[in-house]
């Protein structure tokens, strides 16, 4: 029997298993798909299936069998265990994602209106004292006078 054994080890020594190309059954060659899969998608429990699922478990005798079929982990239950326990009927709906709404108050909208609306009419007034020297420098240049003095008025 060693003697058997030590022939067939001999006999495949130096022998190379071809591992480039895998043959199918029927002589072709089986080439493999080159695209890469897509990401999956994160799973997201509904409060009602989370709390269908806890009672399953807790009438169930073979947990191993549901948990297949579910295609659940035992951790998932005890997360979903402690939150029932804990009472936080929001933590056994789906979480939103992404940054907290933050609460607003009226009067700091309105002061950012009114921030806005001052800062804008501060740029037209510029414009406008702008535009004004230069009638004022254009119009002495031309000689023209801007006001005519009247009668009473001592400048």
């Amino acid at each position: 029997m060693i003697a058997e054994t030590i022939k067939a080890t001999q006999g495949n020594e130096g022998a190379r298993r071809a591992t480039e190309i895998p043959w199918g059954g029927t002589g072709a060659a089986v080439i493999p798909d080159p695209e890469v899969p897509t990401k999956a998608a994160r799973r997201r429990f509904t409060s009602e299936y989370k709390c269908r699922i806890l009672k399953e478990a807790d009438v169930c005798t073979d947990l191993g069998a549901l948990l297949r079929r579910e295609g659940l982990y035992a951790s998932n239950l005890t997360t979903w265990r402690k939150q029932m326990n804990r009472g936080v009927l929001t933590a056994l709906s789906p979480k939103k994602r992404g940054r907290k709404e933050s609460s607003s108050n009226p009067l700091q909208i309105e002061n950012e209106q009114l921030r806005k609306e001052n800062n804008r009419l501060v740029r037209r007034l510029k414009r406008a004292e702008l535009i004004i020297d230069i009638q004022k420098k254009a119009a002495q240049i031309l000689g023209i006078p801007l006001s005519t003095p009247e009668e009473g008025e001592n400048d």
